[in-house]
């Protein structure tokens, strides 16, 4: 059952990032990106890491889509108009799309049994939320400042742009 569901939701996430990418509405391709966080945030519960799978439903899906939309809206970005096909650029993108699937076709058939267990997250001592604060403030300390950071910028930096020129 675990097998199925997990090629169910990986086919959706496929799905909709692709819907992401060839959607010409920015708020549809937000919304796409919306179900593919569901997505993802379903397959890390099928892997039972229960509290990495509901971050990942509140502060992707939720939080940080919810600030997508705000800027979309406030930078009133309108749909993209249809541009002439470029042929030779499309012809390269199929061979490396081809190639990809290609390899991971031949990943696939070389396995031998998809049966296989999947090893325990933690080692049972401390519960799933105290072993990801231990990791992300002891090893990943700095990283995770870096990226608090960059949102900073981040943030500073739509607001300036969004600023209407006084005249």
């Amino acid at each position: 059952m675990e097998l199925v569901l997990f090629w169910i939701f990986s086919i959706l996430m496929l799905g909709f990032g692709s819907a992401v990418i060839f959607l010409r509405s920015p708020v549809s391709s937000a919304m796409s990106l919306v179900m593919s966080f569901l997505g993802l945030a379903a397959l890390f519960v099928l892997l039972d890491a229960y509290f990495i799978g509901i971050i990942q439903v509140l502060v992707y899906a939720g939080a940080v889509m919810v600030l997508f939309l705000f800027i979309i809206m406030l930078l009133d970005i309108k749909a993209e108009r249809r541009r002439r096909l470029n042929t030779p650029a499309w012809i390269g993108g199929g061979l490396v799309v081809g190639g990809v699937v290609a390899m991971l076709v031949k990943v696939v058939m070389d396995q031998p049994a998809f049966h296989v267990m999947k090893p325990e997250i933690g080692d049972g001592m401390f519960d799933d939320v105290r072993q990801v604060g231990e990791t992300l403030f002891t090893t990943y300390n700095l990283p995770f400042q870096i990226i608090g950071v960059l949102l900073l910028v981040a943030t500073v930096g739509v607001v300036i742009l969004s600023k209407k020129e006084i005249k």
